[in-house]
């Protein structure tokens, strides 16, 4: 299917997305802070420059949207124009996240992602249901945990 608006439109569209400081990522901050928990924003010596970490739980947060990491998800599907542009795109960022994983497993981080999916869709769940996950797992000793949408 043909793209809906004009390439200098789309090139404008997709320029706004930010990658740090979103929505759902200044709400979860916002609401951990508001605990109790300290953390640091986008640490350049953490590996992978996590979106937020909590020092004191050695624990590394990302805010995943569900596109841009190829989430498998109702919000995830590979756009009809560019088609190879954007799995090649997609994929090197899938590849980064797991070099990412090993390289936060290395240096004795623990990983916490947060996936779009979580915030928006038909699965979506309560902002007081991830905050409730993520203060479970910080108290918890798993390395690795995931809070998503439904299915």
């Amino acid at each position: 299917m043909p793209d809906v608006v004009d390439p200098v439109t789309r090139s404008r569209m997709m320029a706004g997305i930010r990658g740090k400081n979103t929505r759902p990522e200044l709400a979860i901050r916002k609401r951990l802070h508001a605990l109790g928990y300290r953390y640091r924003l986008h640490p350049g010596d953490v590996p992978g420059k996590p979106d937020f970490v909590l020092p004191r739980y050695r624990a590394a947060v990302f805010v995943h949207g569900c596109f841009w990491h190829g989430h498998d998800c109702a919000l995830f599907r590979i756009p009809g124009t560019r088609t190879d542009f954007w799995r090649s795109k997609i994929e090197s960022n899938r590849a980064r996240d797991v070099r990412v994983a090993m390289n936060l497993g290395a240096a004795h981080w623990r990983q916490l992602t947060i996936w779009e999916c979580s915030f928006r869709g038909r699965g979506s769940i309560t902002l007081e249901k991830v905050i409730d996950e993520t203060v479970r797992w910080l108290a918890s000793s798993e390395p690795t945990y995931e809070i998503r949408g439904t299915l």
